[in-house]
């Protein structure tokens, strides 16, 4: 043998590079040198990015107010932070730190993916700017990929095959993050609101007075009348969905969703189990 490589044995095609800050989450890039002066570091500058959205919202996040708020120039970071994209993805994961010590409280599968989805939501709420991030792929940071094996834990003893179990885990987070999204809007919303009377007031001289804002519920009782809306009006006015003007209860309309979505779940194991998804079982499992 000469060494030559014959037509038909093509060279091993070279690894794609994974996403930025993905590749350095992974080990799979260096992390950068030592910056000017002791003291800069990759965890550095994702804390104080992270203490700057938890205090200001993710817009207040720029490579320049997090070199200011670390004593540095700018240019600074760039040499242990490539982008801006990436320090969004390294504050990712690093808001789930600890996750690779937590446990599930719960007997069963149910309880144990139910305490899963209030830990995931209360992570959120600690940091709403989570809410805020662009969200082109499913998180794939080393602390998300352990948060999911503990879900996908949950399932073991179910007999569900494991795309299965990958889907419900995916469901029951994206309800997650879409209800934290839309509590979080509102309470930016109601916020900005607040500035905006305490500012009209300040130029008018006036006392600002507290407004609590509109809720769904509240606008279902002002808009909607019974010959137009007949199912919807009886509903708002119903007593069902809350006390005007609070409307339902964040926490427990939340926690109803989940439920739901476990529901589903156990229909799903019935059914992979020989049941039919009435509840009944199947000719073949009688």
């Amino acid at each position: 043998m000469d060494g030559t490589r014959r037509p038909s044995e093509a060279a091993p095609a070279a690894p794609q590079p994974l996403p930025p800050g993905i590749d350095l989450l992974w080990g799979r890039r260096a992390r950068g040198g030592r910056g000017p002066r002791p003291g800069l570091s990759v965890d550095a500058i994702v804390t104080a990015a992270i203490e700057l959205a938890d205090a200001e919202g993710l817009e207040a996040v720029s490579m320049a107010r997090v070199a200011k708020a670390l004593g540095f120039t700018t240019m600074s970071l760039y040499r242990y932070v490539a982008s801006k994209d990436e320090l969004l993805t390294l504050m990712w994961n690093a808001s789930a730190v600890g996750v690779e010590s937590l446990t599930l409280d719960g007997a069963s599968w149910r309880e144990k993916l139910r305490a899963w989805a209030l830990v995931q939501r209360e992570m959120i709420d600690r940091h709403a700017w989570i809410t805020q991030m662009p969200m082109a792929a499913p998180p794939l940071a080393p602390n998300s990929m352990t948060f999911v094996e503990l879900g996908l834990a949950s399932l073991d003893d179910t007999g569900l095959p494991g795309a299965e179990k990958l889907r419900m885990i995916g469901l029951l987070s994206s309800y997650t993050l879409s209800e934290a999204r839309m509590a979080n809007d509102a309470a930016r919303a109601a916020a900005a609101a607040a500035a905006a009377a305490m500012a009209a007031a300040a130029e008018t001289g006036e006392t600002p007075t507290a407004s609590p804002g509109w809720t769904f519920e509240a606008l279902l009782r002002e808009l909607v009348d019974e010959r137009t809306y007949p199912r919807l009006h009886a509903i708002a006015w119903s007593g069902e969905i809350g006390d005007n003007p609070s409307g339902f209860d964040e926490r427990a309309e939340f926690l109803l969703g989940v439920d739901t979505i476990l529901d589903g779940v156990a229909a799903l194991i019935h059914r992979y189990r020989g049941g039919s998804a009435d509840g009944s079982e199947t000719a073949s499992a009688r």
